[in-house]
């Protein structure tokens, strides 16, 4: 007959030897403890972190104990559902031996698997942004690579502006062609027009100065009207 009692105290004792930082005995009865389990550190001296409350029942291990995660840090809730998996496959495959010691590797190691998997995409994410930066300096540089599709869609928006741009320059010349007066209006809006450059040109001719010394006197001038060959058109020529 197998002395649970005593398969149990020993193994409280063992597990108290083997993890002397992290154990922590609660009660005694029923027989309940904790162990702290942490991950390996990761970049940054990240960790993940569980510890874990396990209660004895009577007829354990011939039945599997209780447990649950009394604290956590850096879990996400997925990767808790994980673990209290991992721990109920564990238990099942080791029905009728001692188990924490088990149990507790078990989750040793798939908290070093998280932070492996947070390591990893930790990188992604960097070379992920590293990509971006690099393909936002070529772009700086190069511009938008010229494709059939990008480019006819930048041609109809082009010719679209460049219609619209005419439509207006034309309604503002029409608009311009309403408001130019005809002669006839420019007539009716003011009737001092026709005597106007009359005026100016009389005032013109009365402020003319001749200076007179410029001319000879017709009389003083040697002119043979007679001749046949009289040009006084060449004679004026001659004096220049």
């Amino acid at each position: 007959m197998t002395d649970y009692v005593e398969e149990q105290r020993n193994e409280l004792e063992a597990m108290e030897s083997i993890y002397p930082d992290s154990f922590t005995v609660l009660s005694e009865d029923p027989t309940s403890f904790t162990i702290t389990v942490t991950s390996e550190a990761g970049d940054n001296c990240q960790t993940v972190e569980a510890t874990f409350k396990f209660t004895y029942v009577e007829k354990y291990p011939d039945e599997p104990p209780l447990w649950e995660i009394h604290s956590q840090e850096n879990l996400e809730d997925g990767d808790l559902e994980d673990v209290l998996t991992l721990l109920q496959q564990q238990a099942e495959e080791n029905l009728g031996m001692v188990m924490i010691f088990t149990l507790v590797t078990a989750v040793q190691d798939k908290l070093n698997e998280i932070v492996d998997v947070m390591k990893y995409k930790q990188e992604e994410e960097q070379q992920r942004r590293e990509r971006e930066a690099e393909e936002a300096e070529k772009g700086a540089f190069h511009g938008t690579v010229v494709t059939i599709e990008n480019f006819l869609l930048w041609k109809a928006a082009f010719e679209l502006e460049m219609a619209e741009l005419r439509k207006k320059t034309q309604k503002e010349e029409d608009q311009a062609g309403k408001h130019k007066l005809t002669g006839k209006q420019l007539f009716e809006r003011d009737h001092n027009l026709d005597t106007s450059d009359i005026q100016f040109l009389e005032d013109a001719g009365n402020n003319v100065e001749v200076d007179e010394s410029l001319f000879q006197d017709i009389e003083d001038l040697d002119l043979d009207e007679d001749d046949p060959d009289f040009d006084p058109l060449e004679m004026g020529s001659d004096d220049d």
